[in-house]
């Protein structure tokens, strides 16, 4: 394989035609592959039938989601990580906290990228964004370009220059028999997921600069399993201030002899004010609202004392409001 670097948000290569991870780097034919692989929805229990939102207000099933990749790639390369990801969701939280933290990056960058892949070929399809992304967003279009490259790393050695671009938590739940259910949030690459008995909260291209911003809560409850409440707050928590962030991260990117090194430019730059824009309680209660739905708690009960929102935790370690 030569040193390349795929990129296909320079062309906008999004048309089914070559293999959404590699591009036509490798001469073995191109498939089409479930976004959401035939062993996850049988852990979940889906028929595949259950359906999904896209940003262009289509509704799909998720046995339609399917991205173009190659033969070979998927054979060699996205079939073992799918076999040590779906053994350890078998097992459940004892098994996943002891994932590599790059394996999980991969294997839900890659489902993240994947969502992407669909969602810019449903966008020229529609004429929603021309075919050089004219009328995109120049931020998303470097995000979204460099998650592609970092998800390259499933296949070819991909070497992360003194930093670790991601934030990613796995906790222990109380309760050992939990349903599948994720959500992603792809303009801050922000995701999670709850099954069995762990769930686990990703931020894809921060620089780990959300896990050290909820350093203190994490550490107050570090081993101990969570209730479900307590998942979605945290959860709530990390989505907020992913949206807080006000830094878009630069790397270099350097192919060399096979393998691509990245290296992280600093965030703060030339800028004086904190990588975080002020948190203020009554946004973060409307996002919690959302994540508390199934327990009917509403803005009017979180936001009851706009100085400290309920929380289920004690104490609830809350980031200081402006």
């Amino acid at each position: 394989m030569n040193s390349t670097v795929y990129q296909p948000f320079k062309n906008f290569d999004f048309k089914y035609k070559n293999c959404f991870l590699s591009g036509d780097i490798f001469p073995a034919p191109v498939v089409e592959t479930n976004v959401l692989p035939d062993w996850l929805l049988a852990v979940a229990n889906y028929t595949g039938e259950e359906r999904i939102k896209l940003l262009d207000e289509s509704v799909r099933s998720y046995n339609t989601l399917k991205v173009p990749v190659s033969k070979e790639i998927q054979e060699n390369f996205i079939q073992p990580l799918e076999d040590k990801i779906s053994h350890a969701f078998s097992i459940g939280y004892e098994a996943v906290s002891q994932l590599p933290e790059e394996d999980l990056f991969k294997w839900i960058g890659k489902f993240m990228y994947s969502l992407i892949y669909i969602e810019m070929n449903a966008a020229i399809k529609l004429q929603q964004l021309s075919g050089d992304g004219m009328n995109m967003s120049q931020g998303l279009m470097h995000k979204f370009g460099n998650l592609n490259i970092m998800v390259q790393s499933i296949y070819r050695d991909v070497v992360y220059e003194d930093f670790t671009p991601w934030s990613i938590v796995v906790v222990p739940l109380t309760e050992a028999d939990h349903y599948f259910s994720f959500r992603d949030e792809i303009n801050t690459l922000t995701f999670s997921l709850k099954l069995k008995d762990f769930g686990i909260i990703a931020c894809l291209q921060d620089n780990g600069t959300n896990k050290k911003f909820h350093q203190e809560i994490l550490n107050s409850i570090a081993g101990k399993p969570l209730s479900e409440q307590q998942y979605e707050e945290l959860c709530a928590r990390f989505f907020y201030s992913a949206y807080l962030f006000n830094r878009l991260p630069e790397y270099n990117v350097m192919p060399l002899e096979g393998s691509v090194y990245i290296d992280a430019m600093p965030l703060k730059g030339a800028f004086n004010k904190p990588l975080f824009d002020v948190w203020q309680h009554k946004t973060y209660a409307q996002v919690l609202e959302n994540f508390w739905k199934p327990w009917g708690q509403t803005l009017f009960e979180i936001i009851k004392d706009p100085r400290s929102p309920i929380s289920f935790f004690d104490p609830p370690y809350l980031p200081e409001a402006g």
